[in-house]
């Protein structure tokens, strides 16, 4: 079965009608909360109702014009994502999402709207994708700002208004051309990769190589602090109070043939903030002695203006 691991332990999968209970469950939940941002005909009542909208989506699914995904929190139907009209003819395409209540908050749109628009792009080559909301829905217009989307304007009272007056609606996009570099996701990942390599890399000091600590002064800000999660009490370093000890060892001879790499790692990304979680090993020689060990180390990073950097990082060793 397809499914998409999401922050926070939830899940993205296919909404399809066999969902139809969950859905009209999760409805029931969500109603009075989105529906004043969807379509009436999504917030179907009842489960002949919940199985009507799914049907429908996947019949248009297999005619390639819309796809549905639903997003499980902690194994419970809380929201989900769609491709609104997607229309490969003429390159163009439409996202929406929402959540109840209980799942706003958690991170869960951006990824999930950002994969999608990638593969819009990317493997079925569309030039366009689209957002449209109403202009008092601030948290769907945070998700089209996040997305690197231009606001392209505003249709004035399209739509009719439910006991009141007509609505506009905002439309929002981005285009194939601007999305290698505004995605925020494919290029940013390697950066992060570049600066966990560049960090593990300043240690080492195989092969009559020379361990620079000082580098990581350009991987890290000024203020951010390091952490040994290990014994009775964490140790909290800033910068300075980390390197010169480890330079003093790695260079002395108290240290030697040292290096240390990830064995797996787990990031996550969402606009200017990014964490990563590490498996890492270690090996060397202390004081002549050979050793290995591993542990676990996790890794905030910040965009600043100069690109990512390390805001803070803890470790704890395997016993």
């Amino acid at each position: 079965m397809f499914a998409l691991s999401l922050p926070g332990h939830a899940q993205l999968r296919p909404l399809e009608p066999y969902h139809a209970e969950e859905f009209a469950a999760h409805l029931d939940r969500a109603r009075a909360h989105i529906a004043p941002w969807v379509g009436e005909s999504f917030v179907a009542s009842g489960l002949d109702g919940a199985r009507r909208v799914l049907q429908r989506y996947a019949d248009d699914q297999a005619a390639d014009r819309r796809r549905l995904f639903g997003i499980w929190l902690d194994g419970v139907l809380v929201g989900g994502t769609m491709f609104v009209s997607f229309d490969a003819a003429s390159g163009v395409c439409e996202l929406g999402c929402w959540l109840e209540p209980a799942a706003e908050g958690r991170g869960l749109i951006t990824p999930v709207t950002r994969m999608m628009i990638d593969w819009a792009f990317r493997v079925r080559g569309l030039s366009r994708a689209e957002w449209r909301t109403l202009p008092g829905n601030t948290r769907s217009v945070a998700v089209a700002k996040r997305l690197g989307m231009s606001l392209d304007g505003t249709l004035r009272q399209v739509l009719p208004g439910r006991e009141g007056p007509r609505r506009d609606v905002q439309i929002w996009s981005v285009l194939a051309s601007e999305w290698r570099h505004d995605d925020g996701r494919s290029g940013d990942k390697e950066e992060l990769d570049r600066l966990a390599a560049a960090f593990l890399g300043a240690f080492d000091n195989t092969g009559g190589r020379r361990p620079d600590l000082e580098s990581l002064r350009q991987v890290f800000i000024p203020e951010a602090r390091i952490i040994k999660n290990l014994g009775a009490q964490p140790v909290v370093q800033d910068l300075g109070a980390f390197i010169e000890p480890r330079q003093r060892m790695l260079t002395d001879g108290t240290l030697t043939d040292f290096s240390e790499w990830e064995v797996a790692e787990r990031t996550e990304i969402h606009g200017t903030v990014a964490h990563r979680f590490s498996h890492y090993r270690k090996a060397g020689r202390l004081d002549g002695d050979a050793f290995e060990g591993a542990g676990h180390k996790t890794t905030q990073f910040v965009r600043t203006p100069d690109g990512w950097r390390i805001s803070s990082m803890a470790w704890d060793d395997e016993v």
